[in-house]
């Protein structure tokens, strides 16, 4: 049965197959990846990062990458680093980055994902320009030698906006970055929007949803390889330190996002902290986010405060079975509402990242929180369980 599906997965990608240029029309290489190459044939180790959703965390691509980086260079020592995270976006990571990846030390190269998850999730577009800015400048902060490639995979919802003629948002967002940062980008939506118009590819066969199949993840990593090889192509050893950053495109950019301890709220005697939570209900977790501290409430008109410095703030919250809703206003203004329960809190105690507040002034601020009587009529409940606070300072 492997030899079966290995057959299969090696005629489909020679049913795929295709020049140089029509590849070229699905990556760009921009400043492409000297540093890179001059860490890896000079240095001979490199470390390699890679930030994402489920595509990223899943076995697949990834893995197939590490491989093909082993294989090309087998003097080099590479180390790799999995930071992929199923369900989040560009606005998780531009909060995580440091403690997830940065923490883990000098980092050479980075894969970043974020398009599937940013339009599944519903980030508005002005938080997916803020955040995707905000990763690349932290991490260019802590290393300005670290190269970044940034790639947008497909799903449903660009292969429609394609159809009709239309960008997607997530990817003009991404492109946008990429070429004012200089960055070495991917657009495999509009490569598997490609291979369905020429009938070359089946979406339901091939890709499945936004997981892809073993052929939907040889696809993926065939185009990325030949982004590495194209910019060692184009490779000349780099011997002086890169330069200053360009100015940011938004100065509302999450470049300073952080998690804050959830000990720093403030709550009455209705809230708790558990830490080292636990679902009772055996429903499903998200690694990291479940024998960690939390910080809870369910009864309505539980309050909490939350002080804090910077131009934005949020919570990262687990979403479950009975998320409820949340009231909330920062510096005294009028209190906002926001429901904790989303699509998938029947069967997921999701990681659910949420913006209270940005384009604030730099300045001390204070966030007021409180568990509203309504809830989402598909709830059991109204709890409220902050695993982060979320602060750009």
């Amino acid at each position: 049965m492997k030899r079966i599906n290995r057959l299969f997965v090696l005629f489909l990608l020679a049913v795929l197959s295709y020049d140089a240029a029509m590849a070229q029309s699905y990556f760009s290489t921009r400043g492409a990846l000297d540093r890179f190459y001059t860490e890896v044939l000079g240095r001979k180790t490199a470390t390699v990062g890679f930030l994402g959703g489920s595509i990223t965390y899943n076995p697949g691509w990834r893995d197939k990458v590490c491989g093909y980086l082993q294989e090309r260079f087998p003097e080099t020592k590479f180390r790799f680093i999995a930071a992929g995270i199923p369900s989040l976006g560009s606005l998780p990571h531009a909060f995580r980055v440091q403690q997830d990846l940065l923490d883990s030390g000098r980092l050479d190269l980075v894969f970043m994902e974020t398009a599937v998850n940013d339009r599944v999730n519903g980030t508005d577009s002005l938080t997916q320009a803020r955040a995707l800015e905000g990763i690349v400048r932290h991490i260019k902060r802590v290393n300005p030698e670290t190269q970044i490639i940034m790639m947008a995979f497909a799903d449903e919802g660009k292969t429609a906006d394609y159809d009709r003629g239309l960008t997607p948002v997530e990817i003009a967002n991404q492109e946008r970055v990429a070429d004012h940062y200089r960055l070495p980008s991917i657009n495999l939506g509009k490569e598997v929007w490609d291979r369905i118009r020429q009938g070359k590819l089946d979406w339901k066969r091939d890709i499945k949803d936004v997981h892809p199949s073993e052929f939907g993840q040889e696809l993926y990593f065939a185009t990325i390889r030949r982004l590495l090889d194209s910019c060692y192509r184009l490779y000349h050893p780099v011997t002086s330190t890169s330069g200053s950053l360009p100015a940011p495109m938004d100065k509302g950019n999450l470049a300073n996002g952080r998690y804050v301890d959830v000990h720093q709220g403030v709550g009455d005697k209705d809230w708790k902290i558990d830490d080292d939570w636990v679902p009772a209900d055996n429903i499903n977790t998200r690694p990291g986010f479940v024998h960690v501290p939390v910080l809870m409430a369910e009864k309505p008109g539980a309050e909490l405060e939350f002080p804090f410095t910077g131009n934005a703030v949020g919570i990262a919250v687990v979403s479950g079975p009975d998320a409820g809703i949340i009231e909330y206003n920062i510096d005294g203004e009028a209190f906002k509402k926001i429901d904790l329960y989303t699509q998938w809190s029947s069967w997921l105690h999701l990681p659910w990242y949420l913006l209270l507040g940005s384009g604030l002034t730099e300045a001390p601020h204070k966030l007021r929180l409180r568990i509203s009587g309504d809830r989402d009529p598909k709830s059991k409940g109204t709890s409220c369980r902050i695993v982060h606070f979320l602060v750009n300072e």
